[in-house]
């Protein structure tokens, strides 16, 4: 059986919220189309307080943050970089172009074809979230991305240092320091001096999200990244603390972030709500953590591991952290998340900066039908085929026209005909009467 001891708001709270979302992003969105910069300007001064000569940083601005820097805080972007780096590559090695001669004289194949352009946003306006910069813009170079463009809010008044320095240690081809729907819209669209991409990557916040679920149509986009998600799934092999830790690690990130703890162990349930509460008296961020934790944190008991696994998948979770007495077996029977941190000695601050593995995630149970942003996202899979001999557009046309008159497609019928009888030994293909030649008109 399975038991509640916290819920946080119930569906119909958040989806009168998503409405109210929902309304404010279109309306910006068709701003920006009809009055194109005026509008980001504007946009811009209203929510962000930010009204620069040109959003678009120059060399000279890139440099000067770069040097703002020390070396302690260069040499560890650099080395996030490279692990995310290195593991983005190993991804692209896995995939293959191939080609296969699958009957004699045809040949099909794919390619992996990178996109032309892409639009990179990095949150910034209330945490400076540097790792985004090369969970997006990294990712995308790897892939072969001929153009990048990667924007991010001001922080406190002024393009964030570090921020800037790792979008161009990670490849950036233009730098922005813009924020909310108003980049997002302004990259996707295009206007005077913000030009089009193709595709939009990176998370955000619910505007954000909205922002690009809307847009998707015009530009492509890696996945509905919005408030982040947690789930931590434990027993007795772990303390209160350790839980509370991982869940307030993620709560913070803002006050709709959800973060559920499942669990087979009441005692365990107890033990880290109490201790959450200890923790929130002194944790920094708590003002923001202990929102979220009040309003979207839920502490959920089963009664065996079977139940915490389809609990567990149920909940389709952006990030979730297993540490039990089988977590072998959470690893393999888990299928609904974003990333998997197995054991007590990782957990999701590790993916979100570090480790290597991307941390652009699906958040609102779209862990049900992809995954996170990786290198492969900012590749087209283009197949295509090849007749090589006579012999081979014959028998493939006879095939072929026998299919297309069950369906009674006389049109496409007759593409296949034709090659029958220019290429087969049939002088006809009685299924369709046969368009007339050119010579015969």
């Amino acid at each position: 059986m399975i038991r509640y001891l916290k819920r946080g708001k119930d569906a119909q709270t958040k989806s009168d919220a998503d409405a109210k979302v929902r309304a404010t992003v279109e309306s910006i969105i068709q701003a920006i189309e009809s009055r194109g910069d005026e509008a980001v300007r504007e946009f811009s001064r209203q929510f962000d307080n930010w009204d620069p000569a040109d959003f678009r940083l120059s060399q000279q601005q890139i440099e000067a943050a770069v040097k703002s820097l020390s070396a302690r805080e260069i040499e560890d972007i650099r080395f996030a970089q490279t692990q995310i780096r290195g593991f983005a590559q190993i991804q692209r090695d896995s995939m293959k172009d191939v080609e296969v001669e699958t009957l004699p004289g045809v040949v099909l194949g794919h390619r992996h074809i990178p996109v032309s352009s892409v639009g990179c946003y990095v949150p910034g306006g209330k945490y400076p979230m540097i790792a985004s910069a090369h969970m997006s813009v990294l990712t995308a170079k790897v892939a072969g991305v001929k153009r990048i463009v990667s924007t991010a809010p001001a922080f406190q008044g002024a393009p964030h240092p570090a921020i800037v320095t790792a979008m161009h240690f990670a490849g950036a081809d233009e730098i922005l320091t813009l924020g909310g729907v108003q980049a997002v819209a302004a990259m996707a669209i295009g206007t005077a001096s913000i030009g089009q991409v193709d595709m939009l990557v990176g998370p955000g916040n619910m505007y954000v999200a909205e922002a690009k679920r809307q847009l998707y149509g015009r530009v492509g986009i890696d996945l509905f990244a919005g408030p982040t998600e947690t789930l931590v799934i434990a027993d007795e092999t772990v303390d209160g603390e350790i839980c509370a830790v991982d869940l307030l690690g993620q709560a913070e990130h803002g006050p709709t972030s959800p973060s559920v703890l499942l669990t087979n162990s009441e005692k365990l349930a107890k033990d880290t709500m109490a201790e959450i509460a200890r923790q929130l008296t002194l944790l920094p961020t708590a003002a923001i953590a202990a929102q979220s934790w009040a309003e979207f944190g839920e502490v959920i008991v089963c009664d065996t591991y079977e139940e915490m696994l389809d609990k567990a998948n149920e909940i389709a979770s952006e990030h979730v952290q297993i540490m039990t007495a089988k977590d072998a077996w959470f690893e393999a029977h888990m299928q609904n998340y974003g990333a998997l941190f197995v054991g007590p000695r990782t957990n999701v601050s590790f993916g979100d900066k570090v480790i290597g593995t991307n941390h652009t995630l699906p958040t609102n149970k779209a862990a049900r039908y992809t995954g996170g942003l990786w290198v492969g996202k900012f590749l087209k899979t283009c197949t295509y085929q090849r007749v090589l001999s006579d012999e081979a557009s014959a028998l493939i046309g006879e095939y072929c026209s026998r299919l297309c008159h069950m369906e009674n497609f006389a049109g496409h019928g007759e593409q296949a005909n034709i090659r029958v009888r220019r290429y087969g030994n049939h002088a006809e293909v009685p299924w369709y009467q046969p368009v007339p030649a050119a010579s015969d008109a």
